[in-house]
């Protein structure tokens, strides 16, 4: 099944119309004819089946033919982690997170960030191409940066935990979590989290843990996270 994301169709609607950019693609790039079936997700858990009424290429336009509700998860992954140097490698962790079954991102600025800034409009395609790649209906959300200070001292809910390379008491992540929880892990830069940052956390209920016994980058610590946490839940 080939799926489509847009965030404008709702449920309840009969009709729907692509912009051009997205029509074009449907009908010249995918060659779709009317009378082709149209698969739809609005990244709020909605699939929408629909066939081609119109197939031009400038504009596409579907009759819904069957809307069906897929119920969230009983479980909610919330990985905030530091931007990478080399842009790629975090845009990797976007895809294969969203590709395994993540539900939100906070990029964090920490005290040794390597990047200070980061901009999440590419995050997001990279997000939506993912969504598509994987047939999935739930949109992760990816929120805008925050320095790790604030991120902390926001009020979050479920379990907390903060992975760091320091040699102190730590305990395994993956005995930590508990199923159909909320869960949020702070994963630090390839400097790690300075030692002010982890007694800040550690100071607003962040439970220390490993995520095992190799040192890891910035965004395969990331991924483990997450892959431990559906693992978990299965």
């Amino acid at each position: 099944m080939q799926l489509f994301y847009n965030s404008d169709i709702k449920s309840g609607d009969k009709t729907f119309t692509f912009d051009k950019e997205e029509s074009k693609h449907i009908i010249k790039v995918l060659r779709k004819q009317e009378g082709h079936k149209i698969h739809i997700t609005n990244g709020l858990g909605f699939l929408f089946i629909s066939e081609i009424s119109l197939g031009l290429e400038k504009k596409c336009e579907v009759k819904i033919i069957e809307e069906q509700f897929f119920e969230p998860t009983s479980f909610y992954t919330h990985i905030a982690v530091a931007p990478t140097k080399m842009n790629d490698r975090l845009e990797w962790f976007l895809e294969k997170a969203t590709e395994i079954g993540i539900h939100e991102i906070t990029p964090i600025i920490c005290e040794h960030s390597e990047r200070k800034v980061y901009k999440i409009d590419r995050a997001e395609k990279i997000i939506q191409s993912a969504v598509k790649q994987s047939n999935q209906y739930y949109l992760p959300k990816i929120n805008e940066a925050i320095t790790l200070s604030a991120f902390i001292k926001k009020n979050h809910e479920g379990q907390k935990f903060i992975a760091h390379c320091e040699e102190t008491d730590k305990k395994s992540f993956s005995k930590e979590i508990e199923k159909d929880q909320t869960v949020t892990i702070l994963i630090g830069p390839e400097g790690d989290f300075s030692t002010k940052e982890i007694k800040l956390a550690l100071e607003n209920n962040f439970t220390p843990v490993t995520l095992g016994n190799t040192r890891l980058r910035t965004e395969t610590a990331a991924l483990v996270a997450c892959h431990t946490i559906v693992l978990k839940n299965e």
